[in-house]
């Protein structure tokens, strides 16, 4: 597979998936909030959504492949096992050396499927017995606590941990403490898979950069313009960061929107607003219109990069994608209620998986009814317990490779 993203709209050819599973089923209460949910969802239903979501996603053309099924290949490798056992435990910040080489030493010996499956539903400790008596202060503090190792409940959302731009990729650094091993283990993955062995792509961003970056805030335009929300979830200086390596090694690249959004839960990423979804047409959530800001990055003419403000999001668009005409369509029909609670329920998030059609929760009726009624195609999902973890269509999937627009 030679990964290749050069728009938000291209007939999408093959996608990263993640089915969700065990690591649901760990989400308690008390760990909702650290965890980054707001309720616990029913794991059967969850699944039967995604799958329909990736049953529509075959059915128009897209090769889905799952981050937990190439994980699991990858850990034949005796080194590759090794590296992912250690990464596992490193973020679980077991603070008992003693207690972190037994735990070490029984999941290493475990078959490929077992270690891929703790690596991201974690591991209680009724999971698995250990010989190592408790021997350190940590473990009388964390006696109560019933994980050694903590789930990752939100890597159905995939978009964000890692994103193909044009032929190269960038493995981001979460924010939050909770999703950075998320990082690391697609990051096994496209180092290691065969599938990529011959992409040769190039690095824009790596997860161990201090500054943070998310991939539901980076929106691919065309194959000379990249749009990156500077939100709760991605800094300046990760924008900055990457521009620069975008500017230097990649030539077609031409310059940098960065759309500066509130630092809100509901407004996380800038795809949770604003997405592409035809060549002329975005749907942005009406209530964040006047809280936008919009710069416009490029090389400077000596060295460095060159930032300029920009009046407001539309005619920045216009100018930046050379189109004549550019509609913005609201969600919710434009109507503030009824977009406040659709757009909770991600009705912004859209996928799109050719030009002018998109995958969306059908929970979203008038955000729906409006992208139809302006030539849109919407293929609908359910999306009742999906959407529990805060995301939509475009956060649970990583586009790899989209045919040219």
């Amino acid at each position: 597979m030679k990964i290749d993203v050069t728009s938000e709209i291209g007939k999408l050819k093959a996608v990263l998936l993640h089915r969700p599973g065990k690591e649901l089923e760990k989400l308690t209460p008390d760990l909702l909030e650290s965890l980054l949910f707001d309720d616990i969802p029913w794991l059967r239903e969850m699944q039967n959504e995604h799958d329909d979501f990736a049953e529509i996603l075959r059915s128009r053309g897209t090769e889905v492949y799952y981050i937990e099924k190439l994980l699991a290949d990858i850990l034949d490798n005796k080194d590759v096992r090794e590296q992912v056992v250690n990464d596992t435990l490193k973020y679980s910040k077991i603070q008992n050396p003693n207690l972190r080489e037994a735990l070490y030493e029984k999941i290493v010996c475990m078959s490929p499927e077992k270690i891929a499956e703790i690596a991201i539903a974690g591991l209680t400790k009724d999971e698995i017995e250990l010989d190592t008596p408790h021997d350190s202060l940590w473990d009388y503090i964390h006696m109560d606590y019933p994980l050694y190792i903590n789930p990752a409940p939100n890597l159905y959302f995939t978009r964000d941990p890692s994103a193909v731009i044009a032929d190269g990729m960038c493995i981001n650094t979460m924010r939050t403490e909770t999703r950075r091993r998320e990082s690391g283990l697609v990051k096994f993955v496209y180092q290691y898979h065969p599938i990529f062995k011959d992409s040769n792509f190039k690095l824009w961003y790596d997860n161990d950069y201090f500054h943070n970056i998310e991939g539901g805030d980076i929106l691919v335009l065309s194959d000379k313009v990249i749009a990156i929300g500077c939100s709760q979830r991605t800094s300046s200086a990760a924008i900055e960061t990457l521009a620069a390596k975008l500017f230097a090694e990649k030539e077609g690249i031409r310059e940098i929107l960065a759309i500066h959004i509130p630092a809100l839960r509901a407004f996380m990423h800038l795809d949770t607003v604003f997405t592409m979804i035809d060549y002329d047409k975005f749907t942005i959530f009406p209530g964040i219109q006047d809280k936008i800001n919009v710069y416009k990055l490029e090389r400077a003419e000596k060295k460095g990069i060159k930032v300029t403000p920009e009046k407001s999001l539309l005619p920045s668009l216009k100018e930046s994608l050379g189109i004549p005409a550019i509609k913005l369509i609201q969600s919710g029909g434009g109507d503030a209620i009824s977009a406040a609670r659709e757009q909770w329920n991600d009705s912004t998030n859209t996928l799109a998986i050719a030009p002018g059609v998109v995958v969306t929760y059908s929970r979203n009726e008038m955000s729906n009814d409006t992208l139809r009624k302006n030539g849109i195609e919407v293929l609908e999902i359910g999306g009742s317990e999906l959407v529990r973890g805060r995301g939509g269509p475009r956060c649970m999937s990583c586009p790899l490779v989209r045919d040219k627009v």
